[in-house]
């Protein structure tokens, strides 16, 4: 696979507001599928805001009308703002396009980057990203003085935990000892060119997601390499850790188009 090559679009004081990167995204995918530029990944901090995949669920968007960017990549909704780093990863894939491959090589990536700081994450079946794991339910806390076996973000279709008070807050999953998210993965492939890409929880406010049900995931929460660490971690850390590790995974890819089994005639 040919070098992946890195661009800065702001951090801090320059965060990049969404649609600007959006539109240079677009302008990198129109260069790569052309062969005008190798394999590019878009590094930044946005401004904060909530965006939309394609799945999202009218239910999922924030209570009180804040805006939400709807946008054209796979997965649910969620927030990106600062202290999170945004990586979109624009690659040429062999066709037929293997996108579960992708997502796998971009959260293998990811997951050497938590551990190069200390901090074991892993995958989750059924759920894209990377995740530090929770404890088993029978030794979690109790919520609200109730065994989880009465959860009733489990149970109750109706429930919306943000109308429930901070205890179920999306936020104090570590607090819960439950499962919760360190980094979200959403694409899209268009003419085998992949857009979008990953967002790492860094240092952030992270009660950004209690406004809203973050990738449609109910029962689980989001963290930080700050919070899991003790410690204050900066995005000027991690950029070049990640860096590293996006390079070694994605660049020794043995890119395979995706096996397409033909049914016998």
């Amino acid at each position: 696979m040919s070098e992946l090559r890195f661009v800065h679009l702001g951090f801090g004081p320059e965060s990049v507001e969404y649609t600007q990167a959006w539109e240079e995204q677009r302008r990198v995918h129109a260069a790569r599928f052309e062969d005008a530029i190798a394999d590019t990944c878009l590094l930044l901090e946005h401004l904060p805001v909530y965006t939309a995949g394609r799945r999202t669920d009218p239910s999922e968007r924030p209570l009180d009308g804040t805006p939400v960017v709807d946008v054209d990549r796979g997965g649910k909704i969620t927030w990106h703002g600062p202290g999170q780093l945004v990586g979109y990863p624009i690659m040429k894939l062999p066709r037929p396009v293997d996108v579960v491959a992708h997502v796998r090589r971009l959260e293998e990536a990811l997951i050497r980057t938590a551990a190069e700081f200390g901090l074991e994450t892993t995958r989750v079946e059924g759920r894209s990203g990377v995740w530090v794991l929770g404890d088993p339910v029978e030794e979690r806390p109790k919520i609200g003085g109730l065994s989880l076996d009465f959860d009733p973000r489990l149970t109750d279709d109706e429930f919306d935990a943000r109308l429930n008070g901070p205890e179920y807050a999306p936020s104090n999953a570590g607090q819960r000892r439950e499962d919760r998210k360190l980094a979200a993965i959403g694409i899209r492939v268009a003419k085998g060119v992949t857009m979008h890409g990953f967002a790492i929880n860094v240092n952030p406010d992270s009660t950004w997601f209690d406004r809203i049900i973050p990738c449609g995931i109910r029962d689980a929460g989001v963290t930080s390499l700050s919070y899991e660490l003790g410690r204050e971690i900066t995005i000027a850390e991690v950029l070049p850790v990640v860096e590293k590790h996006l390079k070694d995974v994605l660049e020794r890819a043995e890119l395979r188009p995706r096996e397409i089994e033909h049914a016998a005639g």
